[in-house]
Formats: C-alpha cells, sequence, structure tokens
C-alpha cells in the first residue's frame, strides 16, 4: 500500500451508530513547511518540520523536537496542527509569471546555466548570514559563479585575507553584522580600508543590525517590532524568549532560525539596509 494512502486516523470501529459528532475530524489540507510544529497523532510525538524527502517507501516528514531527536513519518494524513488533523501536502509548484523573476527580483535567465566558481568571493560572518543571502540571491550568485562563504565572525577577517591574497581576479566582499562606529567591528573594518594591499580588492561593508536575523522584517515573522534584548544577555535565546518561541538552548535557537528563514521567499522580505548592501558586493567582486 503506498505511504500516501495510509490514513492513522482510520475509521472509528466502536462507533456504530452513535452521533456524527463523535466522529473523528475530518483532515484538512495543508502545505507543508519548514518550521512548522506538527503532532502525529498515533504516537504524540511532537517536533518541527526540518525537511522532507522521497525515498523508496514515499515521501517523509522529518521532525526534530525540543531535545534534537529527529523521527520521520510518511507525508500525508496522520498528523495534528494547533490541535486540529490534517492531510499534509507537499507545497505546489508555482507556475512563473513572464517574465520570470529569482527572488531577489533579477529576471530568471531561461537556460541559464551556474557558471563554475570564478576566483572572487562574498564572506559573511555567520552559517544563518549566508543561508539568508543563499535564499535571495542564489539564483543571481550562481549565475555569476560566486561563492558565498561564512566566516565564523570578523575577528579573523585580517589573517583570512592574508591567507587568501586578493588581486583584480580574485577580489572579496566582507558583510560584516552590527559595523556601526565606535563597535569593535567598525574598528577592524577600518584597519583593512587602511591597508593598502586591499586597496580595490577588497571591499568591506556592514548594516547596523546586531545580528542577521533583524534584517528580516518584523512582519514577515509575525511580530510588531524585533525585541531589545539588554547587554550581558544573550541576543538570540533573549529575542525567542520575548516573542514566545522556545529558547532553552541552541537547539531551539536554530528551531527559531528555521522558522524565521521559512518565512522569507523575496528580497521584499528583508530590509532595503541589508538587501543594497549584498547587491553592492556582489557588483564589486563581478566587476570585470
Amino acid at each position: 500500500m503506498p505511504v500516501n494512502a495510509f490514513d492513522r486516523y482510520g475509521s472509528d470501529v466502536l462507533s456504530g451508530s452513535s452521533p456524527s459528532s463523535h466522529r473523528p475530524k475530518k483532515s484538512r489540507p495543508v502545505e507543508l513547511g519548514l518550521g512548522m510544529v506538527l503532532e502525529d497523532a498515533m504516537s504524540g510525538y511532537v517536533g518541527a518540520v526540518i525537511g522532507a524527502k522521497k525515498t523508496t517507501a514515499g515521501i517523509i516528514v522529518e521532525l526534530e523536537d525540543r531535545q534534537g531527536k529527529v523521527r520521520a513519518f510518511p507525508l500525508g494524513p496522520g498528523f495534528l496542527l494547533e490541535g486540529q488533523p490534517v492531510d499534509l501536502r507537499l507545497p505546489a509548484k508555482k507556475k512563473p509569471t513572464s517574465p520570470a523573476r529569482t527572488a531577489s527580483g533579477s529576471r530568471v535567465v531561461e537556460g541559464a546555466r551556474a557558471r563554475v566558481a570564478r576566483g572572487s568571493r562574498i564572506w559573511v560572518e555567520g552559517k544563518h548570514d549566508a543561508e539568508l543571502v543563499e535564499k535571495i540571491w542564489g539564483d543571481d550568485l550562481r549565475i555569476e559563479g560566486v561563492v558565498v562563504e561564512p566566516l565564523g565572525g570578523l575577528d579573523d577577517v585580517a589573517d583570512k585575507l592574508a591567507a587568501f591574497g586578493p588581486d583584480k581576479d580574485h577580489r572579496v566582499g566582507v558583510l560584516a553584522d552590527h559595523l556601526v562606529k565606535g563597535t569593535k567591528e567598525s574598528k577592524i573594518a577600518e584597519a583593512v580600508r587602511a591597508d593598502p594591499r586591499y586597496r580595490d580588492v577588497v571591499h568591506i561593508i556592514g548594516h547596523p543590525y546586531v545580528d542577521i536575523w533583524q534584517a528580516v522584517k518584523p512582519h514577515v515573522v509575525g511580530i510588531d517590532q524585533w525585541p531589545v534584548v539588554p547587554r550581558g544577555e544573550d541576543w538570540k535565546t533573549g529575542i525567542l524568549r520575548r516573542i514566545g518561541w522556545p529558547h532553552a538552548d541552541h537547539r531551539d535557537v536554530a528551531r527559531g532560525w528555521v522558522r524565521i528563514l521559512g518565512k522569507v521567499s523575496t528580497i521584499a522580505d528583508v530590509e532595503p539596509t541589508l538587501s543594497g548592501r549584498v547587491e553592492e558586493l556582489i557588483d564589486f567582486v563581478t566587476v570585470g
């Protein structure tokens, strides 16, 4: 029997002639989404959607619980969403409009293939930064052959530039978090800009946000504004606590980011302060 035909709610064999109000509620169709918190009706297992994949038995949905444990369930009926039975479906493929656009708003080049990676690079501070840039500008970057790499923080950028050895054919654009006057990050950037080795071949630019999360427009996440987290408190867990999401440990932080990133679909979902900086870096590293 195909996986998707298996209804874990089944029929109520004890219902007999009982009133219709006692019958199980009919599952409503719902499109699967990353970060969606679901309960498996049969086992009671609750977790956030972290992915779906095709197997020989059919499509399975992977759920991760608060302890980081991952379990897989067949796509289809048998889940509860906010206490209501749902029949999970894969998101419908959207028919392209004419002319088709990428998430960044660029015109899609039909039949274009990704270039072999250029010698140039765009460096961002962390994994979340790279994932957000990829989600919005990934199509453009592949056409241009540009690779985005996380630095793991700005502190070591001088050493990494020295090791990379940028030149006119191997440019480096750097996107820094919280690049505002007087911060540690701004002093690092000033030192790089002042180094004659990097004139015209390294462009370091930043946004004013404490973290890339803040560059996502608040209404996209479902909040009026990003909360203010006092100095000395971990920023990401502080944000999650204030918006009412799980915030116990790094796993909750990871799940929180999956939920945020899952809400982003186009350049319109991020602040212009970020999008302008990223496009400036793409232009810089693709000159010539």
